[in-house]
């Protein structure tokens, strides 16, 4: 039998603190799976989680950010349909006019209140967490 290891790979969400209601930036995926996303990639060999999701920043909505708190890591093997992935989920803050770019169609500032439905991957799941533990102090259940 083949041993193979899930994929690491970081989530970032992005709360925009030059606004008022600190809006987060999605991006809507150039590549399969379409549809709206929380920016974020896959971890290069050597790279701490930390540097990825700086530099998954920079790359797919052009923002310098600054790391305030890790959500939570994500598992599930059913999270992304191409493959098995284990995400580190951040919380961090950013200025500026989010730019589409590397894998993103579009980066867009949302309002949490206009978030959408087709969002990609457990990204859902991951919004609903990361707003029970923004209004509430929830933090997720492993």
């Amino acid at each position: 039998m083949e041993h193979r290891n899930p994929f690491p790979a970081v989530d970032i969400i992005v709360e925009m603190i030059d606004r008022p209601q600190r809006p987060i930036v999605l991006i809507e995926r150039h590549n399969l799976p379409y549809g709206w996303a929380i920016p974020g990639g896959f971890m290069d060999y050597g790279e701490p989680a930390e540097e990825t999701a700086r530099r998954e920043a920079m790359e797919e909505i052009g923002l310098e950010i600054e790391l305030i708190d890790l959500l939570q890591v994500y598992s599930d093997p059913a999270r992304d349909q191409r493959q098995h992935t284990i995400s580190m989920v951040y919380i961090a803050t950013a200025t500026g006019e989010p730019q589409a770019g590397d894998d993103a169609k579009d980066a867009k500032i949302i309002n949490i209140w206009e978030i959408p439905k087709n969002l990609c991957f457990d990204h859902d799941r991951i919004l609903h967490d990361y707003l029970q533990y923004r209004n509430y102090g929830i933090r997720p259940r492993l």
